[in-house]
């Protein structure tokens, strides 16, 4: 490995690209000059004469009289740079969201002017006002005929929970969805589903929210990508979750086409075994056939003008998605392999195929509108059940890299790296999401725009949203395409500007946000995360303190807490070590399997003398192989209530005494990934029908919901 140069390394800091890091054994680690080179590439920065390319950077902001965007937080003032001609004067104001204006004052504070190309530059000083309201504004800055703009994003100093829900403690389900069956889905579970298990948890168990796995969209045709969590878009919902019966028009649709979807229905394999898998192409096939039929129904007047409302709202966004995923269904799922004219959105033969495929395209358009249309009904639902929050959905870390996301913002997406994670002491060899990260260049240039639309998009019918891997909105792993994943680095993030307008959103929807800070996370981020609201999640297996399990009194009030995780067994299955031998079955273990069991069920030992000593289990529990694992999970989770907690988790899948984990790290096709139907202490995949009627769930839940006033 070659070490990179000084200026390399000056060069790399001035762009947000980290030289070294601490890795998860405590060790400093010196970042590969090929791997730097690599990532600054693909932020557009040459590196072969790193001096050169420093000197150019550090110039940049006095080239142009206002930065891109300036991220404020409401009651604080803020100094902004403004470049002009050295002794030209300058006027500067705000131009608010709802048209009226505020002056910006100049502050008395010298900089020294910069000799630039021949050109002197001087360095003026104004201050935003403090009292601004919380919105996207507009900075404007005049000097003489020249005038420039800015993007101002006032965000609130403090997010927290809605005040619907902040008078008490609140718990909730998470379920993965297309887990669930039900004698009404297809296969796969639905937004219906998801509308009864919120309506049933609300009203019969205390519950005030459902956490659900991603709900982004995916390839329009079979074979689709299994990992919710790596969508085509993150902007955009996926029609796979609709129930066709609940689509109004389905109710009108003649005996023909009726019999037509009953037959589509009908022909779907049933899960019979607890081998079988959740098969989304089979489902998603049968599924969209029907959906076609529904789309060709005539629609009453009202509702062609709603939809004409969503598409004017949606705009260019929704125009783009829903050609892509047309493009997508003649050339293949993976943009990267289509032909040059229509690698762009913005391409004439893109505008020309849309043109020519109008048809196809509204119906993209109008799967999108329906979704929304369940979507809503789903969080109105679960709030008139009692749900304090509803529906709480789940925000991926990225995007497929030729999904269309990468197709529609292609300028936005960094080319030539992937995103991932280090190793650490769940996945030794260290993760390769295959994802493009986001430029933190661009998202500044377009004021934060991409993010502030999925989020808003995410939120516009939920009470929350769990961001996974909220580190990444602080600095991101990035590899080299081609390259191992733990020869990578992380790229820093205007965190500050992130969780800004996350939090904005947030707030403009009444919403909570969860950010999942698990694994290597600096204190630092966490300190900021709290200081504006934000809540931390807290998995009980990871609370320990000098190597041992938190007392309860320790964990973290602003947080979600839970017993487990998608990326562990239910608790049943961990108790007794089933990820330690299927990490070793896969080869993810660099240890010896006896020792790492040993360590596993030393683990387990300590939180069970823990919960013993709060007098929540029994003395004759004296090992997860003699208790009855139903026993176990309720006293752990009766743990949970012990804590500060704000928000407590339940996996769905402890509360019917499941045991198959849903996702193991570090592999996809290995394992079957996101396709584990949920099933019962048995192993039989359990329809929704009888989780509602879950003795043991009931019980569970009682020991979550707190005593009635």
């Amino acid at each position: 490995m070659t070490s990179p140069s000084p200026a390399l390394v000056e060069l790399a800091h001035a762009y947000g690209v980290m030289t070294e890091y601490v890795d998860w054994r405590g060790r400093p680690v010196q970042v590969a000059a090929a791997t730097i080179e690599s990532v600054l590439s693909a932020l557009g920065v040459d590196a072969s004469d790193p001096e050169r390319a420093r000197r150019h950077q550090a110039n940049e902001p006095w080239l142009r009289m206002l930065p891109p965007t300036v991220v404020t937080v409401a009651g604080e003032t803020r100094w902004v740079p403004v470049h002009v001609p050295h002794g030209d004067p300058v006027e500067v104001w705000v131009e608010l969201e709802d048209g009226s204006a505020r002056r910006a004052d100049q502050v008395d504070h010298w900089v020294e002017p910069r000799e630039i190309d021949g050109s002197r530059i001087g360095e003026a000083t104004f201050e935003v006002p403090g009292e601004l309201p919380l919105g996207y504004h507009t900075l404007r800055a005049r000097s003489g005929d020249t005038e420039a703009a800015a993007h101002l994003v006032v965000t609130p100093a403090w997010l927290g929970l809605p005040e619907r829900a902040d008078a008490q403690r609140q718990w909730g389900f998470a379920t993965q969805l297309y887990s669930l069956r039900s004698a009404g889905s297809w296969g796969i579970g639905d937004l219906t589903d998801l509308t009864d298990l919120a309506v049933w948890s609300g009203s019969r168990l205390g519950a005030d929210y459902v956490l659900v796995n991603p709900l982004h969209a995916a390839e329009p045709l079979a074979p689709l990508e299994p990992s919710p969590y790596l969508p085509s878009s993150r902007r955009f919902f996926n029609p796979i979750y609709l129930r066709v019966e609940r689509i109004p028009e389905y109710a009108a649709l003649p005996q023909p086409e009726r019999d037509a979807v009953d037959r589509l229905v009908a022909e779907l394999a049933p899960w019979l075994t607890p081998q079988d898998q959740v098969d989304r192409n089979a489902a998603w096939t049968a599924k969209r056939a029907a959906l076609h039929i529904v789309y060709a129904a005539p629609r009453s007047a009202g509702r062609e003008l709603d939809l004409a409302a969503f598409r004017e709202r949606e705009g260019v966004a929704l125009t783009d998605f829903a050609t892509w995923n047309v493009l997508a269904e003649d050339h293949g799922n993976d943009a990267r392999e289509w032909p040059d004219r229509y690698r762009r959105p913005d391409a004439p033969a893109v505008a020309a195929f849309a043109a020519e495929h109008t048809d196809r395209v509204d119906f993209e358009c109008w799967l999108q509108w329906v979704l929304d249309e369940q979507l809503q009904q789903a969080q109105s639902k679960a709030t008139g059940a009692g749900m304090r929050l509803g529906i709480m959905h789940d925000l991926a870390v990225g995007v497929h890299p030729g999904g269309a996301d990468a197709w529609r913002l292609p300028d936005v997406y960094a080319q030539g790296v992937q995103v991932g994670a280090p190793p650490d002491p769940y996945n030794q060899l260290g993760q390769d999401w295959s994802q493009p990260p986001w430029r933190p260049d661009r998202l500044a240039e377009l004021g934060y725009a991409p993010f502030r639309d999925l989020i808003g998009a995410v939120l516009r019918h939920a009470g929350g949203v769990r961001v996974d891997h909220i580190l990444g909105l602080f600095r991101l792993w990035w590899i080299p395409v081609g390259g191992p994943p733990d020869q990578g680095t992380y790229v820093r993030y205007d965190h500050e500007a992130m969780i800004g307008v996350l939090a904005l959103e947030a707030h403009r929807a009444g919403a909570v946000v969860v950010g999942e800070d698990l694994g290597v996370v600096p204190p630092e981020t966490r300190d900021f995360l709290a200081s504006r609201g934000v809540l931390g999640t807290s998995v009980l297996w990871f609370e320990q303190e000098d190597g041992q399990p938190a007392p309860a009194e320790h964990w973290r009030e602003w947080s979600l807490a839970s017993v487990t995780t998608h990326d562990f067994p239910p608790t049943a299955g961990y108790l007794v070590g089933d990820q330690v031998r299927l990490q070793h079955r896969l080869g993810l273990l660099q240890g010896d399997l006896d020792a790492e069991l040993a360590a596993a069920r030393e683990q387990v030992d300590a939180w069970l003398d823990e919960v013993r000593r709060r007098r929540l289990l029994s003395d004759t529990a004296d090992s997860p192989y003699a208790a009855d694992p139903e026993e176990v999970v309720r006293a752990l989770h009766a743990y949970l209530t012990l804590t500060p907690a704000r928000l407590l988790c339940v996996a769905l899948t402890d509360a019917v005494g499941d045991r198959r984990t849903q996702n193991q790290p570090g592999t996809t096709d290995e394992y079957p990934n996101w396709r584990v139907p949920l099933a019962g202490p048995d192993g039989a995949p359990l329809p929704l029908e009888e989780v509602f009627t879950s003795a043991r769930a009931r019980r569970l839940a009682a020991t979550l919901s707190p005593p009635p006033p």
